[in-house]
């Protein structure tokens, strides 16, 4: 059964600026595991970008939007063995996912034409 889903987008050169102005934003808002996997590209901003569309897309599946209990580093974008995005969630995002009955986290991720795109999908067990 599906539990949630959320989507986001994010203009990738508005985002660089924003953590060009800010550098410490990306602290705020990414694990280092999720920095130091961006950070080694030609180009780390679309991947970043990516990640960020993510954490929000996660927060909307989770009804909680930016706060309730769910912080940015709750929520952490990694790969598996095959390069697939996988989520990892943490403290209030875990807890809220699982006081929702969540057995699984779904993520898709791209990112082209400077913008980067996000869709989260949770699923659970039917609770009567």
């Amino acid at each position: 059964m599906i539990l949630g889903i959320g989507t986001d987008i994010v203009d990738v050169r508005r985002f660089e600026a924003l953590c060009r102005r800010r550098p410490r934003v990306l602290d705020r808002l990414f694990t280092p595991g999720e920095r130091r996997a961006c950070e080694g590209k030609r180009d780390p901003y679309p991947s970043l970008a990516a990640r960020f569309a993510a954490k929000e897309a996660c927060m909307k599946a989770l009804g909680t939007g930016w706060g309730r209990g769910v912080g940015f580093r709750d929520i952490a974008v990694e790969a598996d063995a095959g390069g697939v995005p996988r989520l990892t969630l943490r403290g209030g995002a875990r807890e809220r996912f699982g006081a929702a009955g969540g057995t699984a986290a779904r993520l898709s991720l791209s990112h082209d034409g400077g913008l980067a795109l996000a869709f989260v999908v949770f699923e659970g067990e039917v609770q009567f």
